[in-house]
C-alpha cells in the first residue's frame, strides 16, 4: 500500500475523506497531521479545544501529529514548519499527503506547490464532487457532525452550535454552500462509520469573535494551510464544546 499522512480537521469534509481513502484499500494511513494554536491549545479556526481533538483521534485507533502555531503567525514562519514537517514524513517513506478539499482551485495549487517542494503528491478524494451529493452521503453514512464556528458576514448565531441534518441544510442560505467549502462555517464530527465509539462533549457558550486584520495580515486560518484573510471575513460565531 502507498504510505501517506492524512490532513485532518476534525471536520465533516475530513471526516468523509477519510472514510473513502479507509475504504479503497489503496493507501496506508501512517499518521493523521493537525495544526494547533498553542496558544489557546485549540484547533486553528475551528477553535476546538485540543482534548476533543485528542478523544476523536482515539476513537478513530490511528496516529496522530500535532504541529503547534502560534496565534499570531507570520507566513515565514508557517511555511518553515510545515516544510519540516513535511521532509520529515518523506524522510520515513511516505509519499502522499491526503485532504478533504473539494472545489478551491486556487487552495489545491497552494498545496500542490509546497508538497512538490520536497517532492510529495497531494490526493483529493472529494475533489469535483456535488457538495450537495457528499453533504447527502456524509449523512447517509451515519456521521453526526455540530458546527462550531460560522462566519458572521453569512450566518447568525443560531447557526452556530447546530446539528448538520436535513433541516440545517434548508435553513441555509442560498448564497452559503452546503459544505461550507468556502469557510462559511467549520464543523466537528463526533460520530460515524470510522468512529469506534461516539465523542462526549457538552455544548458550552457561543461567542461573537472579530479581529482586526486586513488584506496583507499573514494568518495561519486554517488548519491545515495558511492563507490571506480579507478584512471582511474577520468576525466569527464560535460555539464552545467542553
Amino acid at each position: 500500500m502507498k504510505k501517506a499522512f492524512f490532513n485532518w480537521s476534525t471536520g465533516k469534509d475530513s471526516s468523509l475523506a477519510l472514510f473513502k481513502i479507509l475504504e479503497q484499500k489503496e493507501y496506508s494511513i501512517e499518521t493523521l497531521l493537525t495544526n494547533v494554536n498553542e496558544d489557546y491549545s485549540r484547533i486553528s479556526m475551528h477553535g476546538l479545544r485540543e482534548e476533543l481533538l485528542d478523544k476523536q483521534v482515539q476513537s478513530l485507533d490511528l496516529p496522530l501529529e500535532k504541529l503547534y502555531f502560534p496565534a499570531q503567525v507570520t507566513m515565514d514562519l508557517y511555511s518553515q514548519k510545515m516544510h519540516e514537517k513535511l521532509s520529515s514524513f518523506k524522510s520515513k517513506g511516505m509519499h502522499y499527503s491526503i485532504f478533504g478539499d473539494i472545489f478551491l482551485e486556487d487552495l489545491k495549487s497552494y498545496r500542490d506547490k509546497k508538497l512538490a517542494e520536497v517532492n510529495l503528491e497531494g490526493v483529493y478524494p472529494l475533489w469535483k464532487r456535488n457538495t450537495n451529493e457528499l453533504i447527502h452521503e456524509f449523512l447517509d453514512l451515519g456521521f453526526k457532525a455540530i458546527t462550531v464556528c460560522v462566519n458572521a458576514k453569512l450566518l447568525g448565531k443560531e447557526f452556530v452550535g447546530r446539528t448538520i441534518d436535513k433541516d440545517f441544510i434548508k435553513d441555509l442560505p442560498d448564497n452559503v454552500d452546503v459544505c461550507g467549502e468556502n469557510g462559511e462555517f467549520h464543523t466537528f464530527v463526533y460520530d460515524g462509520p470510522i468512529f469506534k465509539n461516539p465523542i462526549d462533549f457538552k455544548i458550552g457558550e457561543k461567542i461573537l469573535k472579530s479581529y482586526t486584520l486586513n488584506e496583507d495580515d499573514d494568518q495561519n486560518c486554517h488548519t491545515d494551510t495558511s492563507e490571506k484573510v480579507k478584512s471582511y471575513d474577520t468576525s466569527f460565531w464560535y460555539c464552545d464544546l467542553e
